[in-house]
């Protein structure tokens, strides 16, 4: 079972299955709704997707028809999104959940939407925290 949650909390989620099709989608939409570089997004079969706490706590929005994108209301954390015509399963951010997974990433997608500044296979230097320059 997967765990996950907004950044304020309020919204809580359980995951009772796989996650499939997970890819880091460059796309312009998904840059612009998650603030970064790409998004990292995979299916859920709705059935086993479990809204724990704070159903209330979440607020839509649409953007192109039948598709609608779940975010808290309070803190903006996006949560999950949801196809009208594919009722089945839902799209959720990866990034939201505070289990480890066992499904890896199968593609970076839209690359020829990415951000300008992204470079995908840098060799940039790895921290576990703050760059060294920032602590202190």
């Amino acid at each position: 079972m997967y765990k996950g949650s907004c950044l304020c909390g309020k919204v809580q989620i359980a995951i009772d299955g796989a996650i499939s099709d997970i890819i880091h989608c460059h796309c312009s939409l998904c840059r612009k709704n998650s603030g970064t570089a790409y998004a990292t997004n995979g299916f859920v079969e709705r059935e086993d997707f479990t809204l724990v706490s704070g159903e209330h706590e979440l607020s839509q929005f649409s953007y192109k028809a039948n598709r609608v994108r779940h975010f808290c209301k309070h803190c903006g954390s996006p949560v999950y999104s949801e196809n009208l015509e594919d009722i089945q399963r839902i799209r959720l951010r990866l990034g939201l959940l505070d289990t480890p997974i066992i499904e890896r990433p199968m593609s970076h997608n839209f690359v020829t939407s990415k951000a300008n500044w992204e470079e995908m296979d840098a060799k940039l230097p790895r921290y576990e925290a703050f760059e060294p320059e920032r602590q202190k």
